[in-house]
């Protein structure tokens, strides 16, 4: 049997999550998105066997090439950058996590409505300004929740955010109450966005008690990744 331990981790990490919620205050539910990349179709299935409804994927090729292996109605995630030229490829996908520029909103908005039906997206924002991470800049983002509203093709649920790989705490709270910000900005032009799709293996506690909705998590839930 793949990943024996996962029903131990997994429900040591909603201890944790419920925790984290409690001591945040903002009384928010939490879905984990159980990140499978690179894996292959075991990961995604033995996560649906611990009661998990929720999986991630990077590649949009590889995670069409596992899902037909898998069997199980599983939400599939995208949390890894999207390439205009693959946006015809993601009806499979319940959510982007990953609309980090004008082009590819404009894009995906446009192939909802030529599809008749709005992709669900999340504006990933670099808050920390890495030069290594796509996304909005915040300042220029109150400006853009506005243009989005325009665009009928996609609906805007929520804010995605990364932290600087082994950033401190007061680094990670600095940016996960910006996407907080962020999203508010959202909410304030009208978007139903309640979504905050924040903190992976290493930070999703200090993200939770920030605010967020929703946490992407690989290692703590399946072990270290062989290299």
């Amino acid at each position: 049997m793949p990943f024996p331990d996962l029903p131990e981790r997994l429900a040591e990490v909603r201890t944790r999550i419920d925790g984290a919620v409690g001591r945040g205050g903002h009384g928010q539910a939490v879905t984990i998105v159980a990140v499978t990349k690179t894996y292959g179709a075991e990961a995604p299935r033995a996560a649906w066997d611990a009661g998990l409804r929720d999986v991630g994927e990077n590649k949009v090729q590889e995670a069409i090439g596992k899902m037909p292996s898998v069997g199980v109605p599983l939400r599939w995630h995208l949390i890894g950058h999207l390439q205009r030229n693959k946006v015809r490829q993601i009806d499979a996908f319940e959510l982007i996590h990953s609309m980090d520029s004008a082009r590819l909103a404009d894009a995906l908005a446009a192939y909802g409505a030529a599809r008749g039906r709005p992709v669900s997206v999340l504006a990933q924002v670099n808050v920390s300004g890495e030069e290594t991470k796509g996304g909005y800049q915040p300042s220029m983002f109150e400006q853009e929740a506005d243009r989005l509203g325009g665009l009928s093709g996609i609906v805007v649920r929520g804010v995605m955010t990364m932290a600087p790989f082994d950033a401190n705490e007061p680094t990670l709270r600095s940016v996960f109450a910006g996407a907080r910000r962020c999203a508010e900005m959202l909410r304030a032009a009208g978007h139903p966005a309640t979504e905050l799709s924040m903190g992976m293996s290493g930070d999703y506690e200090v993200a939770v008690e920030e605010g967020a909705t929703l946490v992407r998590l690989g290692t703590v839930l399946f072990g270290a990744r062989a290299a």
